[in-house]
């Protein structure tokens, strides 16, 4: 298995833990302390990380995560996928969970050092994502 591939399997896996199965310890098998997150609504380092998907996962019990593809080149993996869930659970962003179901595309990019994600960005269809959460009443 060439690096790429090691690469892609790490993301894999780390997928799997983390958006499918809702496993948040353990992750210094596969985040650096040092974690480079550049979604400014994340905080730095691994702990940050956790501290976002906590809440994430406490409003929206239902959380479900599907890849769509996987691609790696070198240190860099790409990965497209579709997130969906209900806001049920606890406040978030600032309202109280309302019931709104949410169905949206997101693309991470993560780039690998000594086999651990230490960077990773993401284009996410917030457009979609706000609007469904109420949030967007008329884009004009």
């Amino acid at each position: 298995m060439n690096n790429a591939q090691k690469n892609k399997q790490l993301i894999k896996d780390f997928a799997d833990k983390v958006f499918i199965r809702h496993e948040l310890d353990g992750l210094e098998e596969f985040i650096r302390d040092d974690y480079i997150q550049h979604n400014t609504d994340c905080a730095q380092g691994r702990a940050g990380f956790v501290e976002f998907f906590t809440t994430i996962f406490n409003a929206v019990p239902d959380f479900s995560y599907t890849i769509k593809n996987i691609i790696a080149e070198d240190d860099y993996v790409w990965m497209h996928s579709r997130t969906t869930g209900t806001h049920t659970g606890a406040p978030w962003l600032g309202a109280p969970p309302d019931g709104n179901h949410l169905d949206f595309d997101v693309v991470d990019m993560f780039r690998i050092q000594d086999g651990k994600i230490a960077e990773h960005w993401d284009v996410a269809d917030t457009y979609t994502f706000f609007k469904q959460l109420g949030r967007y009443d008329n884009p004009g």
